[in-house]
């Protein structure tokens, strides 16, 4: 298939590369000329514009991807293209987009005959080897339509155990599960889908990064000397993704992170939040429904920023381990 893709940076460039290694056309623009330069050698058509790309893509049943940052830019470029596409086309949103912004866009497009997808995407930069777990919210015609994009952008069976008698015990599962991607609704749901899911994500990153910073200090002259422990960090993260019930790709990220320099002294401790914790909150909210862990997480990143331990060092280091999140030893 033909798509185009806008916005080439951790993710979106590499989400080009799955796509033309499974054989798929794609067409892709980015505000930097440079980065849609880079990807021509690998078969891309690099546009010049929005209007060029949408040209390009020739002229029924285009597909255009957008993987920006949520906001201002998302909204200006998904309004831009409305104003050049047209019935049967769909615009698909990947980024990290409020779940209600979806659901609104979705019925702006909708008497021009365009679809909007609300496609949640988790894999940050590690998507391109490992593939893209994908929540995909819209109308099941366009998602449909799309499956050999979605499919080959998903992680597919791999190497995972099976759930046993997945198959068997409901006939309402979707078989596309297993493979990494699921239609989870209308639009807005597969964003609201990933936005509980990276909720959660703080919770568990924050539960990791407070059990290590406990071991960490173990080793306190403040502590009796004999129930005092000098304990290899590295050597524990290690040891628990073997066997262990804790075992995750956050475990694994913080590991890799342990081994290279155990007081990760190239850390600052500073984290910062890119709204879906906030956005799930607001959703427990509206819900009545109680979020003390994930609540609790938000507010350790908002205190991180005034000052730094270890347990925030830890989540940095599985910050930039699974999305590339850059953050300076000097920033306050």
């Amino acid at each position: 298939m033909k798509i185009g893709v806008i916005g080439l940076g951790r993710m979106g460039g590499n989400i080009v590369r799955r796509l033309m290694r499974a054989g798929h056309s794609c067409v892709v623009y980015d505000a930097n000329p440079a980065a849609g330069q880079a990807l021509t050698p690998e078969g891309a058509v690099a546009a010049t514009s929005l209007a060029d790309l949408v040209k390009a893509l020739g002229e029924r049943e285009r597909t255009v991807w957008v993987m920006l940052p949520a906001g201002k830019i998302t909204e200006d470029t998904i309004a831009e293209l409305a104003g050049m596409m047209a019935a049967g086309d769909t615009v698909i949103d990947g980024g990290n987009t409020m779940f209600k912004d979806d659901v609104r866009r979705a019925k702006e497009l909708k008497p021009k005959g365009i679809h909007y997808l609300d496609v949640g995407t988790s894999g940050g930069v590690w998507g391109l080897q490992r593939g893209y777990c994908l929540m995909i919210g819209g109308a099941k015609e366009a998602v449909d339509r799309l499956d050999p994009i979605f499919s080959a952008l998903a992680p597919g069976l791999g190497t995972i155990e099976r759930t046993e008698d997945r198959d068997k015990l409901d006939p309402q599962l979707d078989p596309r599960a297993e493979r990494g991607y699921i239609h989870a609704g209308p639009a807005g749901a597969g964003h609201f889908v990933k936005m509980v899911h990276n909720g959660i994500e703080y919770g568990m990153m924050q539960a990791f990064a407070e059990g290590f910073d406990i071991m960490k200090n173990r080793g306190s002259d403040k502590l009796p000397a004999d129930e005092r422990f000098d304990l290899n960090l590295a050597d524990i993260a290690e040891v628990w993704r073997r066997g262990s019930v804790v075992t995750s790709w956050l475990l694994d990220l913080t590991a890799s992170a342990l081994a290279k320099d155990g007081q990760l002294e190239h850390f600052s401790g500073h984290v910062d939040d890119s709204g879906e914790g906030r956005w799930t909150i607001e959703a427990a909210i509206e819900e009545a429904v109680p979020a003390d862990v994930l609540a609790a997480s938000l507010f350790m990143r908002f205190r991180s920023r005034q000052q730094h331990t270890f347990a925030e060092k830890i989540l940095s280091a599985m910050r930039l381990g699974f999305g590339g999140h850059i953050e300076s030893k000097d920033k306050k």
